[in-house]
């Protein structure tokens, strides 16, 4: 049985510098910090971050992550000016709800959503 997502990893090529740019995007500074991997707790879910490639290619492939927040443009704006380049410019989705998505200085596609009628209830 599936009980839902626990963590998200990213791969990065440079751990010190992905740790203080994940750090200044979330607010924080991780919870598990060592050389071969680096974990912050996002609102009860795993942001992870991995030595290696990462997986981006010319084509996008795999999944893409989704992180909740409360005001997409904003959060959006302050993705880019951190330095992260846009993948896919906001968009409203339907009832209220608005995506997008952009690429970290590591190259991972990183996305974000602002969506009214998500709750953490199991129905």
């Amino acid at each position: 049985m599936i009980l839902g997502l626990r963590t998200a990893i990213y791969y990065v090529n440079d751990m010190d510098k992905a740790k203080e740019w994940y750090s200044t995007v979330l607010g924080f500074k991780p919870y598990f910090d060592e050389p071969y991997y680096v974990g912050f707790n996002v609102g009860g879910y795993e942001l992870g971050l991995s030595p290696g490639k990462p997986a981006m290619l010319e084509q996008d492939s795999g999944v893409i992550v989704y992180w909740g927040v409360e005001k997409a443009e904003t959060a959006f704006k302050r993705l880019i000016e951190l330095g992260a380049t846009t993948h896919n410019d906001l968009q409203d989705v339907g009832s209220g709800i608005i995506v997008a998505t952009v690429v970290d200085p590591f190259g991972n596609i990183f996305g974000i959503i602002e969506n009214p009628h998500f709750s953490l209830e199991k129905k």
